[in-house]
């Protein structure tokens, strides 16, 4: 009588005989370690495997494509503007003339302070407001834009996109309104607009709304007192050259790799905060 050879063993599970085995690699799997697929069943090392193969989704802007993403960093942003709101307000015991606070007097643009060194003007300004009406059309406006600019740009592309807004409308502001007290979001704001329309643009879509949004905001700017204008301006011309950067430069250089693409946008994004940087310390040399 000839003796039958052993039954082959789970790759995983070298106690247990099995007569099943991965379609895939032809190794014999128990049950528990095997999947179905569309031809057969996957041992849990194949599909792993599989898995590490797939390329992830990502955006235009080579961010990944999350099923659930939420903004994060645009409600953190608007968090912090809030928070610090809330601190103007308890320091100035009133709700609508915050300004009155030593924090609001001590971050407010003022190009001569900055010349005298007090540089972190240049970025605290843009987290203050003057009462609660232009806190809550700045955090309207982040809120409506910064979703859809997060989700496309990536989480940290966006919030450089809207750090060098802001850097950009301060920038401004030093060189153009040298005598002016200046604060609020709108600047990084106004980058974000300038951001959505190139994304648009990008996507192929019409960029028309967008454009009739920023025109009728530089108008207002431009004809109501007390608004920062070149703030606006600037932080506008700095956000769109920003995602120009993200978005276009890649494709003008004929880079091909993803990875090298995202590097030049990167690179792009840091020469304009240099830029940015470059322009306030050299009026603020001037001023001094």
């Amino acid at each position: 009588m000839t003796a039958q050879p052993p039954a082959p063993t789970c790759v995983r599970h070298p106690n247990r005989p099995t007569g099943l085995a991965c379609t895939r690699c032809g190794r014999p799997s128990c049950p528990e370690c095997l999947r179905p697929a569309a031809v057969g069943q996957h041992c849990v090392d194949c599909l792993r495997q599989g898995q590490r193969d797939v390329a992830p989704v990502r955006t235009v802007a080579g961010a990944p494509v999350a099923r659930a993403s939420l903004p994060y960093v645009t409600y953190a942003l608007i968090a912090i503007n809030v928070a610090i709101y809330a601190i103007t307000a308890v320091q100035a015991q009133s709700l609508m003339a915050n300004r009155a606070s030593a924090l609001f007097i001590d971050w407010m643009l003022y190009p001569p302070a900055v010349a005298g060194g007090e540089w972190w003007r240049v970025i605290g300004s843009g987290f203050l407001h003057y009462g609660p009406i232009h806190l809550l059309l700045n955090m309207f406006a982040l809120y409506v834009i910064g979703r859809d600019g997060e989700l496309v740009l990536g989480r940290l592309r966006y919030l450089a996109v809207y750090l060098v807004s802001l850097l950009g409308g301060s920038a401004a502001v030093m060189v153009f309104a040298q005598d002016s007290f200046t604060a609020g979001a709108s600047g990084a704001v106004y980058g974000l607009f300038g951001a959505i329309t190139v994304i648009l643009i990008r996507l192929r879509q019409n960029p028309n709304q967008m454009l009739i949004l920023i025109g009728i905001n530089v108008f207002i700017s431009f004809s109501l007192p007390g608004i920062s204008l070149w703030g606006h301006l600037g932080g506008l011309a700095a956000g769109t050259l920003a995602t120009l950067g993200i978005l276009f430069l890649p494709g003008w250089l004929r880079v091909k790799s993803q990875e090298t693409a995202r590097l030049v946008g990167w690179i792009a994004v840091a020469a304009l905060a240099l830029v940015s940087f470059g322009v306030i310390g050299a009026t603020a040399m001037s001023l001094a």
